[in-house]
């Protein structure tokens, strides 16, 4: 049999990306904002360096109403803080498109209710939401 044109996915980066998603929606899931990322979210926000700068295109191109009550500096800071309690590291993929990201994980395992519930809340929810 010959080998398939498709590229083989990666596992060392499924891991990554699903540390990162899992990371990212838990921090969204404890300040009360209802988003959800997905691989597809966090390969359109690749091409922005730096974390912060990714969290504040998502918010003002997805969620522009809530800049009227917080600052985008103060959303990525707080959504930032979170994060990194549970997954400190940045995502590093070099030379990784998007449709490299997309293929490396086709879905995404949800985070248990228990999980999620493990966590202290530092900050109130964000009101408004």
């Amino acid at each position: 049999m010959n080998a398939s044109p498709v590229e083989a996915s990666d596992p060392a980066l499924d891991a990554e990306i699903q540390a990162q998603l899992c990371a990212y929606n838990a921090a969204f899931d404890e300040l009360g904002l209802r988003f959800r990322w997905d691989v597809r979210t966090l390969a359109s926000l690749a091409g922005i360096d730096g974390e912060r700068e990714q969290i504040e295109a998502y918010i003002e191109a997805h969620h522009a109403h809530l800049l009227k009550a917080y600052s985008a500096v103060f959303l990525s800071e707080a959504i930032l803080e979170k994060k990194r309690l549970r997954y400190p590291a940045c995502l590093q993929i070099q030379g990784a498109s998007a449709p490299q990201m997309n293929r490396a994980l086709p879905r995404q395992a949800a985070i248990s209710r228990s999980e999620r519930l493990s966590f202290e809340m530092e900050l109130p929810a964000l009101a408004g939401i």
